[in-house]
């Protein structure tokens, strides 16, 4: 706890309540239950003026705002849903001599941003507003800090808590005071119970798989390393879950879906965090086609039941999720956006068509990788609708079935929405020997200083050689879809807890970094 020497003056006289409180026989931090009749939002929303007798209700949540005017005074109290307004009666509340409690602990110990619980009946001031006309107060919990909340002088705002990095560490007062930053996160879950709805509507089965795996599979990504001391082997933490997930079907099941939190030990951005959660979904006897159709319906269903229609309003863009989508070969999306060919190009000729673009490349990307930063520098950002490229070139899918009518490509699709990609999906490799070969050709790009190329997975290869039906799989990521619904711009906006760099050094940074300007 902190000494007085580094509290604020606030949070002096606070905990000089605190302790007045508890000289007055009441607990500022009570275990006791409150049992809560009515939330603000139904309360407002279910007000009628000729209700007799007028309703009575028991809400319970923060002290937002005060007004003391003599005998009566208003406060705001915020709950989970919204905020209403409270009218005290000094007389009503204290109806005998003995006014110790309306004056001493209403109108000096409670503050802004302590718990109280409020029993009373609902009505409508002369004003006009929805009250409730407080009969009975229970202290429920102190607050020792001040909340920032707005305060306007001058027309200027004061203490409003807007600095991005102060909200991302400190979410739970900016989901305090901060309107429309919980709607995010409520948006967020619906999502989420939309995609489960349409999933187990079709019979398909949620499951789980290892977060800590002896081999990082699944994606081409730079992994966590950790170590298990009764073991005595390294582990990574999950890049993806595919490999498990394809065993399942292996083993029988019939669809198979899992929420999967993954870690990637990568750069931070406004649309990557380095840890977040991907949808995987496996189908049996299913491929890509089949996969498109279900994913644009899969879409348009949830935009209708987070927002109630397709259309989404992201910043100058408005992005609609009705079905069906476009599809675009990536062979034909990169000819209309360059005019080069990538049919039948050499590793040789496809480097030095990145090099005359000005796309950075190195002797460690192959084929795959100089295809994927053509497509990402000069293809990605144009397609805002949403949009399925499709048959991407063999060395980009190492986990891709060969395309049943072209070898050089796969049965592969991405789809990409506001110019970034936001599912990743495939008819299935299911043959073992090809699986082992292109498992072999990652590693010749790991020798070759490539650190997200994938480790060949022995148990894989073994599962796939007991049989697997031809499946489709599809990878969402949900963070994505969730700024997309909602909105927002940055991955750390529909994070509750993103990740940050420690506060003492983030603070140290800041600090040298003023002083090197100076």
């Amino acid at each position: 706890m902190a000494n007085n020497k580094e509290l604020s003056e606030q949070e002096v006289v606070r905990r000089r309540s605190m302790e007045a409180l508890r000289e007055r026989g009441i607990d500022p931090f009570p275990a006791a239950e409150y049992e809560v009749t009515g939330h603000t939002v139904e309360i407002k929303e279910n007000f009628s003026d000729d209700a007799r007798p007028p309703r009575q209700v028991r809400v319970a949540g923060r002290v937002m705002s005060r007004r003391i005017m003599g005998k009566a005074s208003f406060m705001e109290l915020q709950d989970a849903d919204g905020r209403i307004q409270v009218y005290v009666s000094r007389d009503e509340l204290c109806p005998g001599e003995d006014k110790d409690m309306y004056n001493v602990v209403f109108k000096k110990l409670l503050d802004i941003g302590d718990f109280i619980g409020v029993e009373g009946f609902v009505f409508r001031t002369q004003t006009g507003e929805i009250s409730i006309h407080a009969q009975q107060i229970t202290f429920l919990g102190k607050s020792l800090r001040p909340l920032p909340i707005v305060k306007m002088k001058d027309g200027k705002a004061y203490d409003a808590f807007t600095d991005p990095e102060m909200r991302y560490r400190r979410r739970y007062v900016d989901l305090v005071v901060n309107k429309g930053v919980k709607d995010i996160f409520v948006k967020r879950t619906r999502m989420f119970n939309s995609m489960r709805e349409y999933f187990n509507s079709h019979g398909y089965l949620e499951v789980d798989t290892p977060v800590l795996q002896s081999i990082p599979g699944g994606a081409a990504a730079r992994p966590f390393v950790t170590h298990h001391n009764a073991l005595d082997i390294p582990l990574y933490l999950r890049i993806a879950n595919e490999l498990y997930l394809k065993r399942l079907i292996v083993g029988g099941f019939d669809g198979v879906y899992e929420f999967s939190r993954n870690f990637r030990n990568e750069g931070m951005d406004r649309t990557h965090n380095p840890e977040f959660t991907c949808m995987e979904i496996y189908v049996p006897y299913k491929d890509y086609n089949w996969m498109m159709r279900f994913t644009e319906r899969m879409l348009e269903k949830i935009a209708t039941d987070v927002n109630g229609t397709t259309k989404v309003k992201v910043g100058d863009n408005e992005i609609d999720f009705a079905a069906p989508y476009p599809r675009v070969t990536m062979t034909q999306a990169i000819l209309d956006a360059t005019g080069f060919d990538i049919t039948g190009k050499s590793e040789e000729e496809l480097r030095d068509f990145c090099k005359n673009q000005g796309i950075e490349v190195d002797a460690s990307m192959g084929k795959g990788k100089l295809i994927d930063e053509i497509f990402g520098e000069k293809c990605e950002g144009s397609f805002i609708q949403p949009t399925f490229i499709t048959d991407y070139p063999i060395e980009m899918s190492p986990l891709t079935k060969r395309h049943r009518d072209n070898a050089e490509l796969t049965e592969r699709f991405e789809l990409m929405v506001n110019g970034k990609e936001l599912a990743n999906a495939y008819s299935e490799l299911n043959d073992p020997i090809d699986q082992y070969e292109r498992f072999v050709e990652q590693m010749r790009l790991a020798d070759k200083g490539d650190d997200e190329a994938m480790i060949i997975d022995a148990d894989f290869i073994r599962a796939l050689e007991y049989g697997m039906p031809p499946t489709s799989g599809m990878g969402i990521g949900m963070d994505r879809l969730a700024m997309l619904l909602t909105g927002q711009s940055t991955i750390q906006e529909v994070l509750l807890f993103p990740q940050m760099r420690p506060e003492v050094r983030a603070k140290k940074e800041d600090s040298d970094e003023a002083e090197s300007e100076d």
